[in-house]
């Protein structure tokens, strides 16, 4: 009997220990933090590539080694010299201030995949300790890059403003507690929420601690004590939402996503002048949301002028150079001479004109539209239409730039109806020669 009860012991420590081999064979890295190492290293690797790509490190040593030099020149001198004059004029909130922009840029790199949604579903004890680990990374570069540009600032702290080593420790510590429990807040609403009401809900998790922070190093800048109790506030801020944030369930596409943001910022960075920002998928527009009729006439001419005018406001980019250009000319209007103002506004006109008539032929010529049966007279009754619409809005601003420095309170009176009929004028010429033409 005592025989029988010992193999089956050894029976069942067999298959358990056969059972744990299984399992752990399937996958390449059996743990979940060597699985983390693994994608840190792959992390570190990938942002090396991409820095790489960009920058000759031949040509970077070159620079880096002579500038290294000369910064730690200057450095030494702010310790053991004379402070710049302007540290007199400046006060201590502007370090303060450069700090809490430091702290509020940057994100969390979680290194969360897409495939751990299928491939490790089963193993959420997994994804639970690489969650835990990259928060802690991120943290832990966070501090990091925070005690670097402190340790650059460090010198006017002490030297220029007068804190003693003591409080300039204990502003240092509040520094980098909150700087993690803005990086946690942050992140915990970014994967949260969606849309408009992500904002509503980040600029308070955001702005109110960092601000805080402002207040509180301005008030005991020469109160230790004072500044290690608030960062004693902020780590408990920074422990309550890491518990917060590992405790989180259902969010792991926006984990993804997030953490993938992260990953590419220094690509975003570097291809910024190279390559256009995708526009965001939205399931409706900004701007006429009900896609209500903007003109009363319903012919089709009227139609499909009110969709080039939708089109235009509705593109961010279409937009943006719009109002840019309209600035501009309105600041190059105001300070040009008085004899040359009237020249200026109709060059400028001219231009927007000719613009204004590009996007137009852009327009009506998109594949999508040659499917409508519109007429090539339609088409040129359509753009005239558009045009005079879009192009009077700048011609009346530009107008009163001109109108109300030269002729005062007539001004106000003529520059209204001078605009009005100097974009109608122009867009009538824009639309003989180049739209009816097309």
């Amino acid at each position: 009997m005592l025989r029988r009860v010992d193999m089956r012991g050894q029976e069942r420590k067999a298959a358990k220990a056969q059972g744990g081999r299984a399992a752990g064979a399937g996958y390449a890295f059996p743990t979940g933090p060597r699985l983390f190492r693994r994608r840190l290293f792959s992390h570190w690797r990938e942002q090396t590539a991409i820095i790489r790509t960009a920058v000759d490190w031949t040509v970077l040593l070159y620079l880096i080694i002579p500038g290294g030099l000369l910064g730690g020149r200057f450095y030494y001198g702010y310790w053991s010299g004379e402070m710049p004059g302007w540290v007199s004029v400046i006060p201590f909130l502007f370090i303060l201030l450069v700090l809490a922009i430091l702290l509020l840029t940057g994100g969390m790199v979680l290194l969360l995949q897409e495939g751990d949604l299928l491939f490790l579903r089963q193993r959420q004890n997994w994804i639970g300790s690489i969650l835990l680990r990259g928060t802690i990374y991120s943290l832990t570069v966070t501090a990091l890059k925070i005690a670097a540009v402190y340790a650059v600032l460090l010198p006017f702290i002490i030297r220029g403003y007068g804190l003693s080593p003591a409080a300039a420790g204990a502003l240092l510590l509040l520094s980098v507690t909150a700087g993690w429990s803005i990086k946690l807040l942050g992140h915990i609403v970014r994967v949260q929420r969606q849309g408009f009401r992500r904002w509503l809900w980040l600029l308070p998790a955001v702005t109110v601690p960092s601000g805080l922070y402002v207040w509180l190093a301005s008030q005991w800048q020469n109160s230790p004590l004072l500044l290690l109790a608030a960062a004693a506030v902020y780590a408990g801020v920074t422990a309550w939402a890491l518990r917060y944030r590992l405790r989180l369930r259902g969010t792991f596409l926006s984990d993804v996503r997030e953490d993938y943001k992260q990953r590419m910022r220094i690509a975003g960075l570097l291809l910024r002048g190279v390559l256009d920002k995708p526009r965001p998928t939205r399931y409706k527009p900004w701007i006429f949301r009900r896609s209500q009729p903007l003109l009363s006439s319903k012919r089709p001419e009227g139609r499909f002028a009110a969709a080039g005018l939708k089109a235009l406001v509705r593109n961010p980019a279409h937009l943006k150079l719009y109002l840019s250009f309209t600035g501009v000319s309105m600041t190059a209007l105001l300070i040009s001479p008085a004899f040359l103002k009237w020249i200026l506004l109709a060059v400028l006109a001219l231009l927007m004109c000719y613009w204004l008539s590009s996007f137009w032929l852009l327009f009506a010529g998109d594949d999508y539209i040659g499917i409508l049966p519109f007429s090539k007279v339609q088409k040129a009754e359509a753009g005239a239409k558009a045009m005079q619409i879009m192009a009077v809005p700048y011609t009346v601003l530009c107008s009163a730039a001109v109108c109300v420095p030269l002729y005062g309170w007539w001004g106000l009176l003529l520059f209204a109806p001078l605009g009005y009929g100097i974009g109608t004028f122009i867009a009538r010429i824009y639309t003989t020669i180049r739209l009816t033409e097309h």
